[in-house]
């Protein structure tokens, strides 16, 4: 049905490359992955991949520098074993926050990391709610950058929520946007978080803007949740203005340092993420939804590999 097509997974995320390959019907590629002793990582095809049209499945999500690493040394494998195309497939594209000089003396490294994948022999690249969409441009090579929104929009319709009772409210200025798009999907009323910088490690949200919400369901929307500080304070504010039940939702759940003590006190019902990252024990929630990207990438790759068009993918 695929002639040629060839999956491989990295470590930072072998579900999800198992659950594409299950989406598209074909077997998940071999490849040996391990460390030397000195935590080098030693990389070894266990297949014929010359010619084929290989899609690499690897966040460079935590441990960031490992996983960017492992895709790096992997797509170099793929490439001098004479596949045809090599498409790097990273859900989380690490590094992301990195993508401008916002002070003196600093380095762009989103930049430097799109230098590195082209480099080290990507044709392609396929990824997900970058944190700045700007970093498409990074690339000399095409990148589809897709959106989560209809995995995510798709599970908050099937909860049944009345539109009457619903109200988008964005965490910040910045998701104004992102907001906007959840808004035209799912209807409802909308609000924004007012978040004032307080010092250069704190930010303090106070006010609402637009509303009112008191006694209705409230969604919020983000790209990432890392150490979850701005959403947990978004969702106090909402909570203080009477919220009925407050849901919040980002692409990516990196959760770091405080993440999860802090989403736990939060007065939050439920947090909803893709699988673009894998979580630990000690990462996970009682009220955490987990919703499964497989579906979007792999229809993107099937697409990508039979040079249809992938654009609709993007809304």
């Amino acid at each position: 049905m695929y002639e040629n097509l060839t999956i491989l997974g990295g470590r930072t995320n072998q579900p999800l490359a198992q659950e594409i390959s299950d989406y598209l019907g074909v077997d998940l590629g071999r490849v040996d992955i391990s460390n030397f002793p000195d935590g080098e990582i030693f990389v070894q095809l266990e297949q014929n991949v010359r010619g084929c049209d290989v899609f690499l499945v690897q966040p460079t999500g935590p441990p960031v520098n490992e996983s960017l690493m492992e895709l790096l040394i992997l797509m170099d494998a793929v490439r001098r074993a004479s596949a045809a195309r090599i498409t790097a497939v990273i859900p989380y594209f690490g590094y992301a926050r990195q993508d401008r000089k916002d002070s003196g003396r600093v380095p762009i490294t989103a930049k430097m990391v799109a230098n590195l994948i082209v480099e080290a022999g990507a044709d392609r690249v396929l990824t997900m709610d970058l944190h700045a969409a700007q970093i498409q441009g990074f690339f000399d090579l095409p990148v589809d950058h897709l959106y989560a929104a209809p995995v995510v929009d798709e599970y908050f319709k099937s909860l049944g929520i009345p539109e009457e009772d619903l109200v988008i409210v964005s965490p910040d200025e910045g998701s104004i946007k992102r907001s906007l798009q959840h808004l035209d999907h799912l209807g409802g009323s909308f609000a924004i978080v007012d978040k004032r910088r307080s010092s250069a490690t704190e930010t303090k949200q106070a006010n609402l803007i637009g509303g009112p919400i008191e006694g209705k369901t409230v969604l919020m929307f983000d790209d990432m949740i890392t150490t979850a500080g701005s959403i947990c304070g978004a969702a106090e504010v909402a909570h203080k203005h009477g919220a009925k039940d407050i849901y919040v939702s980002a692409s990516h759940a990196v959760f770091c340092g405080p993440a999860t003590e802090r989403l736990q006190k939060a007065p939050i019902k439920e947090v909803v993420v893709t699988n673009s990252l894998t979580l630990s024990h000690e990462q996970s929630l009682p009220n955490l939804r987990v919703v499964s990207i497989a579906p979007l990438l792999g229809e993107a790759i099937r697409r990508i590999h039979r040079n249809e068009s992938v654009s609709y993918l993007f809304d």
